[in-house]
């Protein structure tokens, strides 16, 4: 029998919460670190010990796990924790970050002798909860059924991409993941907003594609949150799916393309950000699609 881990959960937002509960109901220890403390308090009835800075949290960790905003912060966080970090201590890089990060952060892991994954997960709020993610690894061979507990824990299975984290094989493939899951929320909404406009049923529409090559459950599932007005709370927040959004598009310029659909959804969803909606769901991109007059802003975005 493997034994209990001690896992140190850096960021317990939407995402970085669910996964630090599956991770302490697979039986490992775990401790808690956000920026906003209450974040990480509110974790304490699931058995998670919250910590009031991330090296307080990582102090004898047997592994790290980063669930931030972006790679400033990833980078911010871990060097605060550092003074801590034993040597071989995992980190598991969770953050979606950009396609050029991942070597930067495994340079900040060999300066403190931590063993780097470049480990994002695919799935928003509902899988996150369910232990259902999907888990894009790179990682070192050795090391890998240490991490693997705590893959699988969170996730419904690994794919892994290589064995240099380094090389941001895992965050590359992310980012190819999420341009798909921006397009076709950004899609969803667009349906919705064009049927209203044509005087058309939305419902029409998907009686028509029902079980078809058409039909897709995650088109139903954005678009069921618009014509039920619950983009709030959030799965996948404007916000962050926009931050994911340039940093694809960062992505394909230094690749040498150019990608026009994505940069008109990033574009919708700075402005629905810029309205006062970035902490509703990325579905409310349709809102982009609308004049203002046709939405209250929110009072508490």
């Amino acid at each position: 029998m493997k034994s209990p881990l001690t896992v140190a959960v850096l960021g317990t937002g939407i995402m970085g919460s669910a996964m630090a509960r599956n991770i302490a109901r697979a039986g490992h220890d775990v401790r808690a670190w956000n920026r906003s403390a209450e974040k990480a308090a509110a974790l304490a009835s699931d058995g998670i010990s919250p910590y009031a800075s991330p090296a307080e949290a990582v102090d004898g960790a047997d592994v790290v796990l980063t669930m931030l905003y972006d790679a400033k912060a990833v980078t911010e966080v871990i060097s605060q924790a550092a003074p801590s970090l034993r040597p071989g201590t995992l980190w598991i890089q969770s953050t979606t970050v950009g396609a050029t990060d991942a070597r930067a952060l495994a340079e900040l892991a060999a300066q403190h002798g931590a063993v780097f994954f470049d480990a994002p997960v695919s799935g928003t709020r509902e899988p996150a909860e369910a232990g259902q993610l999907l888990v894009i690894a790179a990682g070192p061979t050795q090391q890998r059924p240490v991490a693997s507990q705590v893959f699988d824990a969170i996730g419904a299975r690994t794919l892994w991409t290589g064995e240099d984290g380094a090389a941001g094989s895992a965050t590359r493939l992310k980012l190819v993941v999420n341009s798909w899951v921006i397009a076709a929320s950004n899609a969803a909404g667009e349906i919705v907003a064009l049927a209203h406009a044509l005087q058309v049923p939305p419902q029409q529409f998907f009686d028509l594609i029902a079980g078809g090559g058409l039909d897709l459950p995650f088109l139903r599932m954005k678009a069921n949150l618009v014509l039920g007005d619950r983009m709030s709370p959030a799965s996948f927040a404007v916000d962050t799916s926009g931050k994911d959004a340039h940093l694809i598009l960062d992505a394909a310029r230094a690749a040498g393309i150019r990608l026009d659909g994505m940069e008109a959804f990033s574009a919708r969803l700075d402005r629905v950000d810029s309205r006062g909606f970035s902490k509703y769901d990325m579905a409310a991109a349709y809102l982009a699609s609308l004049p203002e007059s046709d939405h209250e802003t929110p009072q508490n975005s």
